[in-house]
């Protein structure tokens, strides 16, 4: 029964990978297509949350287009959070927990796991994936994977 879930859960993400290709393809504005991708994103896996795109400017993370609840952290120095360390460090973050995580900046009771997966042009970080789950421990390799591709797709709009 694992395996069929597993094999289920690949062929979502190879659909959604599709989707969002044929986005970037459609020379969309770059906004459009984040939009879209945090849309597939939220519709197709429950446990996202809180899907959205941090994008750089003038040396911060401003926030772009996401899908969820509010937040006040629509800037965000590079010193501060989840959010600047994936930035500083240039790499996906995944964190467990929250609360056991004295980077993480607060945005909803709710959120108990996080993943950022910074977003590459030409060796530049221009901006990252950031999706909170309500759950524990909800981001594996799985997803790491599959969101660095997304990300990799993406890029192609900056």
């Amino acid at each position: 029964m694992a395996k069929l879930i597993f094999r289920k859960q690949e062929e979502i993400q190879t659909e959604i990978l599709n989707q969002i290709q044929a986005l970037v393809d459609s020379q969309k504005p770059k906004g459009s297509v984040l939009n879209g991708t945090a849309r597939l994103l939220k519709e197709n896996f429950p446990k996202y949350n809180w899907v959205g795109f941090y994008l750089m400017d003038e040396g911060e993370l401003s926030l772009g287009p996401y899908l969820g609840k509010p937040t006040s952290h629509t800037r965000i120095n590079l010193d501060s959070g989840i959010c600047g360390a994936a930035v500083r460090e240039e790499q996906t973050i995944i964190v467990p927990d929250v609360k056991a995580d004295p980077r993480y900046l607060a945005c909803s009771l709710e959120t108990k796991s996080e993943i950022v997966v910074p977003i590459r042009k030409e060796e530049k970080i221009v901006g990252e994936i950031d999706i909170d789950s309500d759950g524990l421990d909800a981001f594996d390799e799985q997803d790491k994977k599959f969101l660095e591709e997304i990300s990799h797709l993406v890029s192609n709009c900056f």
